[in-house]
């Protein structure tokens, strides 16, 4: 009898614990968000404000061309997650004030439907507020179905503000699986 309670107990620790790790999962999104925000972390810039949304360059070109910055980009999966995800460029070189387009690949490699969500991170911290999205992948969550692929958009603009001793800077994305719960089963 005395084993069957210790067993019952751990069983229901690591059943609660199982269930806060994944609630975490699903929570660091908004989390994220609520975090920028209460910070004044804004690295998305309004695409009116900065991009022909037809051809993707500037619509007043203000590059600062006397020097330039190396973006380099990374991929990260959250937890052993199922799919193929990288960047196709490891790094640009960009003038300040210049946007710049690049793409990340990402292919569910499941037999099943999933639903995914990136969330990115800026390396120096000094760089977070003069890094700036235009259009990102990262702006909501993507969804793919079984086997299927898609490159994924990143149009991003760095301020001519940044400190002169910041030369490189590294945008790093981990992704995340959202897919409903429902969705998870069978």
């Amino acid at each position: 009898m005395e084993k069957k309670v210790s067993h019952r107990k751990i069983v229901i620790i690591t059943g609660a614990a199982a269930s806060v790790m994944f609630s975490f999962c699903f929570a660091i999104v908004p989390f994220y968000s609520i975090i920028c925000k209460a910070t004044g972390i804004n690295t998305s810039l309004p695409t009116s404000d900065l991009v022909n949304p037809a051809s993707g360059e500037n619509a007043h070109p203000v590059a600062d061309l006397t020097r330039e910055v190396t973006i380099q980009f990374v991929a990260e999966h959250n937890m052993g997650m199922p799919w193929d995800f990288y960047p196709k460029t490891k790094s640009v070189s960009v003038h300040p004030g210049q946007n710049a387009k690049v793409f990340f690949y990402a292919k569910n490699t499941t037999d099943k439907d999933m639903t995914v969500q990136a969330v990115p991170s800026i390396t120096p911290s000094e760089a977070i507020s003069h890094f700036h999205k235009i259009e990102c992948f990262c702006f909501k969550q993507q969804s793919l179905k079984a086997h299927e692929s898609k490159d994924m958009p990143l149009i991003f603009n760095v301020d001519k503000d940044l400190p002169k001793e910041t030369r490189v800077i590294t945008l790093a994305y981990t992704l995340f699986d959202t897919t409903p719960k429902a969705s998870r089963k069978g």
